[in-house]
């Protein structure tokens, strides 16, 4: 596709999300990326502007490079919608899924795709006797979590049971609802998917070896001391099992155009076991789908003009189908 046929594009970055300042360092990526193929492409950030600027100034197509809430979670998608303007990545319907954590575990667990035990809890409505029974119900150490921010905000590695409490309160602080998972102690590995439907595919695995095990926030953004291994090294056949486990579980989501899904292998059975999605990635300088579409011969312009010409409408994609 020529640059000239998309027309004008806005990169959305920044918004309202916790995650606001990783989506203004992602849609600069993306912003200059486009523009040095000669795509007329422009920042917008909605946090600023009124989305239905959008239509006023002629904008064709969006590549949405926000994270987290208000543009991840299928809300701006809807507005994009409305609005008749294509944008990249997955639909309403899968946005909204893929954001909350617990409800994307209903559905993996519907359709068979292995994921962590868990225990939900919801602001309000538990007490001492609620947090108490969790290290009984899945063991120590287990993960807390807000069921709906990303990059790792708000997750706590619980290993002894009086810092419970205090680290379910302050997951409920940024959710209402609260994930507590099983651990999974063994390999962490992330995969990309491209595509939709029946043309979804899988990048190459990267195994992830974080400073003592720690992939939080400081070490996914801000530091060079976590190690990011692709080709991931894994065991003969074990690398293209998590990529079929990957792209099942993204279709059954009704994802569309890219995605990311982190992975936990159990180190002593090997299993697989998938921990959450992502379907509106990092882009930026530590991202690891640019990583893994690079070992796949894929530039970092040649992903973004990719994912830009796959940007799409929820009802296109039904009439397309009928």
């Amino acid at each position: 596709m020529n640059a000239r046929d998309f027309g004008k594009v806005a990169v959305l970055m920044g918004g309202k999300s916790a995650e606001r300042d990783i989506s203004l360092m992602s849609g600069g990526g993306v912003l200059k990326a486009l523009q040095s193929r000669g795509v007329d492409a422009h920042a917008f950030d909605p946090a600023e502007r009124d989305l239905v600027e959008l239509k006023r100034e002629g904008f064709q197509r969006c590549f949405i490079a926000l994270h987290g809430r208000f543009g991840e979670d299928g809300t701006v998608q809807g507005a994009l919608e409305l609005l008749g303007i294509p944008y990249t990545g997955s639909g309403v319907m899968a946005s909204a899924i893929s954001i909350d954590k617990v409800m994307t575990k209903r559905v993996w667990l519907a359709e068979g795709v292995p994921t962590p035990r868990y225990t939900l809890l919801r602001r309000g409505a538990y007490g001492d006797q609620d947090v108490g029974r969790l290290h009984a119900d899945l063991g120590l150490p287990l993960i807390v979590k807000p069921a709906r921010e990303g990059s790792s905000i708000g997750v706590a590695k619980v290993l002894d049971p009086k810092d419970m409490r205090a680290a379910v309160d302050a997951a409920a602080a940024l959710d209402a609802d609260v994930l507590c998972e099983q651990f999974i102690a063994g390999d962490e590995v992330t995969c990309p998917i491209l595509g939709s439907g029946e043309g979804a595919r899988a990048l190459p695995v990267i195994r992830i070896v974080a400073p003592e095990g720690n992939y939080d926030y400081q070490n996914k953004y801000f530091t060079d001391d976590t190690q990011y291994l692709v080709p991931c090294g894994l065991p003969k056949g074990e690398e293209e099992a998590i990529q079929q486990l990957v792209v099942k579980a993204y279709r059954v989501l009704g994802c569309r155009g890219w995605g990311r899904i982190d992975v936990m292998i159990d180190g002593s059975t090997r299993k697989p076991y998938l921990l959450e999605i992502n379907t509106s990635p990092g882009m930026t300088g530590h991202s690891l789908v640019p990583m893994s579409a690079r070992a796949a011969g894929i530039s970092y312009e040649d992903l973004c003009l990719q994912l830009l010409a796959d940007a799409a409408l929820d009802h296109e994609q039904g009439a397309a189908k009928a």
